[in-house]
């Protein structure tokens, strides 16, 4: 049994991120309240589960900021019943908010390159209940062609460019999020697409990610 009030913490960080307005609508933060971060965690550092900073998960990867994660979401407006795309699935944490987003009618697509992060995240969610996400492990930057067209693409590692894989996966009224630059520093950047091609919708501040991987990534 942990000693953590995780409940009081998640409703706690909530409204810190409704104050600082990294959640500005009642579906993100409804996903936030649902999802319970903590198991997520590596047990030594448990109790820093709703503490707004990101957190190694092993691999070099970490467990992004929530108020970072807001923004994307924010920017991404999921809607109930899209189909959507994650890119760098990690923890499995992002996959349960975008699962919440889209609702049953939903469904969500994980890729994930390191096989141990992508079993533990299987494990995870199938222990909380989720059945309308579906993980698998390979090169995100290639997408899920199997899949698509996807409604909404979500890439949670830094890279220069939008990988044209993706590009063409994304449906032609869908939009991606992704963070845009070198491996020091990204904006966040919203992508629409008209006909075959990707246009950027909008810009948001600036971020620290791990570098994408893969064939079209950051790091080749």
């Amino acid at each position: 049994m942990s000693s953590f009030d995780f409940e009081g913490k998640r409703i706690q960080l909530v409204e810190e991120m409704k104050l600082n307005g990294s959640i500005r609508g009642k579906a993100v933060e409804k996903a936030f309240l649902a999802v319970p971060r903590e198991k997520f965690f590596p047990n030594e550092i448990l109790g820093e589960a709703y503490i707004d900073h990101a957190f190694p998960i092993g691999k070099g990867q970490t467990i992004s900021q929530p108020s970072t994660i807001a923004v994307m979401l924010e920017m991404l407006q999921v809607e109930d019943g899209n189909k959507v795309l994650e890119v760098g699935a990690g923890s499995g944490y992002v996959a349960a908010l975008l699962s919440e987003l889209a609702g049953k009618t939903g469904a969500v697509f994980g890729l994930e390159l390191l096989h141990e992060l992508h079993m533990q995240a299987a494990k995870t969610l199938a222990m909380l209940g989720y059945e309308n996400i579906f993980l698998k492990c390979g090169d995100g930057t290639l997408g899920w062609r199997q899949q698509a067209p996807f409604d909404r693409i979500l890439v949670s590692a830094a890279s220069s460019s939008f990988a044209k894989p993706l590009a063409s996966q994304l449906s032609s009224s869908g939009c991606a999020v992704a963070p845009i630059g070198n491996n020091f520093s990204q904006e966040m950047v919203l992508f629409g697409k008209r006909g075959r091609k990707i246009f950027e919708k909008a810009r948001s501040g600036l971020f620290a990610f791990v570098p994408l991987k893969g064939k079209h990534g950051q790091e080749k």
